[in-house]
């Protein structure tokens, strides 16, 4: 923000706390930081992160500041830094936003509890409230979702719903809420050509009918019925198992799906259906027996696990700046094959015993970087289907493997795009060479340099560009960090607290 709007946002601050009768000391308390740093805030000498302002907001039940949409948030990185000390891996992303569209099966009240607080979460939340779900924030990461007998889908906020890919999956839990409606089309990063046939093919083995045209989705409902239903899914995607699990959910029969994604977040779904009194059997597999109930009305709470993408962007920082750091909370049973790869490259890993998350089945671990002297992998890096190694893990190695001994190829099959933004890395010294649209040569090691690099339209392409920025010597910016923000919360904070110089700032 410019430092006008800093003074603005300073002045309305410390109204907001005179409102409330506290002292700086008190509202330090609540926000987790200092009484210098709220001095510095409501001097308008401090860089507010999205994520601050969100606490301000919820804690004083006001707006503190709009920014307008051209202005654009960067980060300052001072690289070099050795990173020390512990962080705890925060809830899914991709859980998140599958049991906030599944809270519409629910004729209760959900509570998610330790809610990941990103841009990609916001966006459906503001879609939710915008069809009459009241959706309210108990604190900073705990949301309280009550939908109304009838969803208002005719109000439905098209903008939000645009800029999320995950809108593509209200239409299971849709399936019958209205005889006819429309959807937006679907956004997110991107990512190459993605279609969503596969969706809708799963979702027409429940009768239901979609016509595309001007930009929306125009659905028509199925009729109910009480069939059994047997089918097989033609692609093992996250996305198309989680729709096709929540349309199966609440209609009458038993759905058995084959070819089901038994992805961290499918499985976190499964739970907490399962919460709801929905029978399912298979959880963790490919074959996945659902006996599904058309009226459900329970009052819940639950808590997403932790999200392994998260874990490895952490793991990462560790590695590229040869640290000794402990990354708390990792969802071990979605991260063995990374932990194995990165110790057949030489890469020295203390890992915990193991402990359930707070949802009581995910099983964790801490996990340890140690300094360590890297080689390239004898044989190519790809993703596969769980449980190989994440598709959403594999470009961490991309900037691992600039660290490495030799030549490294990384397969990124299933994107046409993503390999190319990898190639950014070079901008800070990388020598990443693009063999197609799939795959890439990462030669190491890299002599990482400070540069000023705009963040590529892809969530953990632009991830890896700041965690290349940590082990880069000297002052690089990131520029234009909202897809970051889509997918991560706070992740920059929180690298600060393992030993990063990183600071937001906007021009």
């Amino acid at each position: 923000m410019t430092q006008q709007t800093a003074e603005q946002v300073g002045l309305v601050l410390r109204d907001a706390r005179g409102q409330k009768g506290w002292t700086q000391e008190q509202l330090a308390a609540e926000l987790g930081t200092s009484q210098s740093a709220v001095a510095r805030m409501e001097q308008g000498k401090q860089n507010l992160s999205l994520k601050m302002i969100q606490r301000l907001e919820a804690i004083f039940g006001q707006s503190i500041v709009q920014l307008s949409k051209s202005q654009m948030t960067h980060l300052r990185v001072e690289g070099g830094q050795t990173l020390s000390g512990s962080v705890d891996v925060n809830t899914s992303k991709n859980a998140g936003v599958a049991l906030l569209c599944a809270s519409l099966i629910n004729r209760g009240t959900t509570t998610l509890r330790r809610l990941a607080r990103i841009e990609e979460v916001n966006r459906i939340v503001e879609v939710l409230s915008s069809i009459g779900v009241e959706c309210t924030w108990l604190n900073d990461n705990d949301l309280r979702l009550r939908r109304p007998a009838v969803l208002d889908l005719e109000s439905m906020d098209v903008e939000a719903a645009r800029r999320t890919r995950s809108v593509i999956m209200l239409l299971g839990p849709l399936l019958d809420e209205a005889e006819e409606y429309r959807l937006p089309y679907a956004g997110g990063c991107d990512l190459g050509i993605r279609t969503v046939e596969p969706h809708m093919q799963a979702l027409r083995q429940f009768g239901l009918a979609v016509q595309a045209s001007a930009g929306f989705y125009t659905v028509q409902a199925p009729v109910a019925d009480g069939v059994d239903r047997s089918f097989v899914l033609t692609e093992r995607g996250d996305t198309v198992t989680e729709n096709a699990i929540m349309a199966a959910a609440h209609r009458s029969g038993t759905t058995v799906i084959r070819n089901a994604s038994p992805n961290y977040m499918v499985q976190d779904l499964c739970f907490y259906l399962e919460r709801l009194g929905i029978q399912i059997d298979g959880v963790g597999t490919t074959t996945l027996k659902i006996t599904g109930k058309p009226s459900i009305d329970a009052d819940i709470e639950y808590f997403p696990s932790e999200d392994p993408i998260e874990a490895m962007s952490l793991i990462t920082a560790g590695i590229v700046t040869n640290s000794e750091v402990t990354i708390r909370r990792v969802p071990i049973e979605f991260m063995e094959i990374e932990l194995a790869t990165l110790e057949q490259m030489g890469q020295k890993l203390e890992i915990s015993g193991e402990y359930v998350a707070r949802n009581g089945r995910t099983r964790l671990v801490d996990v340890t970087t140690k300094p360590s002297e890297l080689r390239a992998p004898e044989d190519k890096i790809h993703p596969m289907p769980f449980p190989g190694l994440n598709i959403d893990n594999l470009p961490f190695f991309a900037v691992i493997a600039a660290n490495a001994e030799g030549q490294t190829m990384i397969h990124d099959w299933v994107y046409e795009n993503r390999a190319i933004y990898l190639t950014e890395l070079n901008k800070l010294g990388a020598r990443v060479q693009l063999l197609d649209p799939h795959r890439i040569y990462v030669n190491g090691p890299t002599r990482w340099r400070a540069a000023e690099v705009g963040c590529p339209p892809a969530l953990r392409p632009a991830a890896c560009l700041l965690l290349a920025m940590l082990a880069a010597r000297g002052v690089s910016e990131l520029r234009n960090i909202y897809v970051i923000e889509r997918g991560y919360e706070d992740l920059a904070e929180r690298l600060n607290t393992i030993g990063a110089k990183i600071e937001y700032f906007q021009d």
